[in-house]
Parts: C-alpha cells; sequence; structure tokens
C-alpha cells in the first residue's frame, strides 16, 4: 500500500473512498491531523508561539477588518483555573501552552473611538459572526503551522462553558469573547493519539444542491467509528449516530452553553 492511500484509508477509517491523484505536502500534513491530551512538559519556544501567530494572521478576514484576539497562557496557576473553569480537563493543565482564541469587537471599538467615529454596527449579531469566523480561520492556521513544526493540539470548546469566569481570568476588555482555548505541545510519545476517521464525503459534499439522502453514508460511518473504537479499546455505548444524537438531546447536554445568548449580552455583546 503506497502513502498516499494509506492516509485516505486512514481519514476514511476504511470506508469506500476516492483518492484523489493529487498529493502534495501541505495535503498530507493536514490529513494526518489529531487531536492530542496527552503532553511531555518541553516548553513551546517564543519563536515557534511567533511562527504560529503568523501564520494565524495570514488567514482571510472578513473586509481586513482581524476581529480577533488570542491569548497566551504559559503560568501554571492560571492553565489550572482555565482547567477547572473548561470541566477539568486534564490536558489543558498538562500542556506547556494554552492558547485561548477570542472573538474581538473591543480593537474596533477603540479604533472608531479614536478617530471620532461611530461604531453602533458593532452591537449587531453579523459582527460578532465575523469575529467568531475570524478567529476559526486564524486558529486552524496556527494548528497547521504548529504540526509543521512537530508540536501537537487539540482545540478546547470547554472555554464556552463559563464565558464570563473565563473573561475575568484574562482580564478581557467588553466585547470580547473566548470562543475557544488550545492545548499546545509536544505529544508524550507513551500515550499517543489517533487518527479519528471522518464522514464520508458523500455526507458533506453536495453538488449543485443540498441532499438529504445520506442514510447510507451515516451507516456506513456508523461501522467505520465501531471498527475506530474496537481498535482503540474504547469503551463507548452505542454508534456515533446515538451518540451525536445524544449531545444534542436538550439543553441538559450543553455543559452550561445553553445560556450563551445571556453570557454574550453580560459580556457587551448585544447581538441585535
Amino acid at each position: 500500500m503506497t502513502a498516499h492511500r494509506l492516509l485516505y484509508d486512514t481519514r476514511y477509517g476504511g470506508m469506500e473512498h476516492a483518492i484523489p491523484q493529487i498529493s502534495t505536502p501541505l495535503i498530507d500534513q493536514l490529513m494526518t491531523h489529531r487531536s492530542v491530551r496527552a503532553f511531555r512538559p518541553d516548553a513551546v519556544s517564543d519563536d515557534q508561539l511567533s511562527a504560529m501567530i503568523a501564520a494565524a494572521q495570514s488567514a482571510a478576514s472578513s473586509s481586513n477588518l482581524q476581529v480577533w484576539s488570542v491569548v497566551a497562557v504559559r503560568d501554571q496557576a492560571v492553565r489550572d483555573q482555565l482547567s477547572e473553569l473548561a470541566g477539568n480537563q486534564a490536558h489543558i493543565r498538562q500542556a506547556p501552552l494554552q492558547l485561548v482564541w477570542l472573538a474581538d469587537l473591543s480593537r474596533l471599538e477603540r479604533v472608531a473611538a479614536a478617530e471620532g467615529r461611530p461604531s453602533e454596527a458593532l452591537d449587531y449579531t453579523e459582527m460578532f459572526l465575523t469575529a467568531v469566523i475570524d478567529a476559526a480561520l486564524a486558529a486552524q492556521n496556527a494548528v497547521a503551522a504548529a504540526e509543521s513544526m512537530g508540536l501537537s493540539t487539540v482545540y478546547i470548546g470547554g472555554m464556552r462553558n463559563r464565558p464570563e469566569a473565563v473573561a475575568g481570568v484574562l482580564k478581557l476588555p467588553p466585547r470580547t469573547f473566548a470562543v475557544f482555548g488550545m492545548c499546545v505541545g509536544h505529544e508524550d510519545e507513551a500515550r499517543p493519539a489517533s487518527v479519528k476517521p471522518r464522514l464520508p464525503q458523500s455526507a458533506v459534499l453536495h453538488h449543485e444542491s443540498y441532499s438529504t439522502e445520506q442514510g447510507g453514508a451515516i451507516a456506513e460511518y456508523n461501522a467505520a467509528m465501531a471498527r475506530f473504537y474496537e481498535a482503540q479499546k474504547m469503551d463507548v455505548k452505542g454508534s456515533w449516530a446515538i451518540h451525536s444524537a445524544k449531545r444534542v438531546a436538550g439543553p441538559q447536554s450543553l455543559s452550561g452553553r445553553d445560556r450563551l445568548v445571556d453570557a454574550l449580552k453580560a459580556l457587551g455583546f448585544s447581538l441585535k
């Protein structure tokens, strides 16, 4: 089996899939992405952090507004606090660097005020959505950069569990919101992560118009994930579909994020 085919077989968990006759170092690197939750204590250098942020700033930004920021947290006590607020995830404490990616409308508010101009558009949901998208695009560029340097990462959605408390720990100004965190460090080879299969392309790629006829794709993916769970010796109850349905069953499954609109308004986002 060629290395090219192995990348695709691994990413699609043995499901039937097309193998494009295109290969680049960047695509190959992206295909091997894994969420790593076990890290060695080795530090992430200032040069590595600077390279990640330069890559992040090279992502697309709507109207070049650049309505995102990131807080780099190395201090153990602060990482301990963030871990507690994000559901006591051990890897937040363990990873030497936590990056907290922000939807940041506060900077534009200050820029407009310095120019003596109004900034009423910042009150609208469109601007908040723009900031979230900008932060996500920047963060994914940073992940690709980190992995190209031999570093590993995992996103931390738990930063949204208690957003006001996270804002307090990081001393965020109004109109600033922690969209997610990101552990960065060197993977502990004694506890390696694995590439997790993704849905078949037939479930996510639509041609010309959206199709809801995807039952076969979901069944195929359930089987692929069952093989993955078995290979990883993971005691997962039920299929991927059942697990996912439980995750969207109701507000109780959102880990406190069911009150996100109230939290955002408390943080200065009007969301008109």
